[in-house]
């Protein structure tokens, strides 16, 4: 028995050490200047409301992944959207072009909405502040 713990506390601690999140989400440091700034209304989009799963980038549409559909960003631009009633932010990448809504600037995936805070309002106002200007080619699926 003694063995066995003596063989798996070491590995467990080994992959504990190397869970690191995504570079794009981290929050450390001073925040990031915005290039340019929207203000208006964000809705969230899943891969069944997305009619499949393939983004206008080619790459696949992740439920819970820290992407966001913008009409005129390019593609692999780095954003901030913060909710407007409760200031909760998320980094995201422009992964998709959308919305496709009157009056809306910004669909983020329904994981990212509830990390906002919005997902069962549906929609809410926003502030998306343009980080970093992506280079990505633009591929319609």
């Amino acid at each position: 028995m003694i063995r066995i713990i003596l063989i798996i506390l070491p590995v467990m601690v080994l992959a504990a050490c190397s869970i690191e999140k995504p570079e794009s989400h981290k929050k450390d440091g001073p925040p990031a200047k915005a290039i340019a700034t929207q203000h208006g209304l964000a809705s969230w989009y899943n891969t069944k409301t997305n009619r499949g799963t393939k983004t206008a980038s080619g790459r696949p549409l992740r439920n819970h992944a820290y992407t966001a559909a913008h009409k005129h960003w390019p593609m692999g631009s780095k954003v901030r959207v913060t909710c407007k009633f409760n200031g909760k932010s998320e980094i995201l990448t422009i992964t998709d072009r959308g919305p496709y809504v009157k009056g809306r600037i910004i669909d983020v995936t329904i994981g990212s909405a509830k990390r906002l805070g919005f997902h069962p309002r549906g929609i809410t106002k926003v502030k998306v502040e343009l980080l970093e200007r992506g280079n990505w080619k633009y591929r319609h699926p």
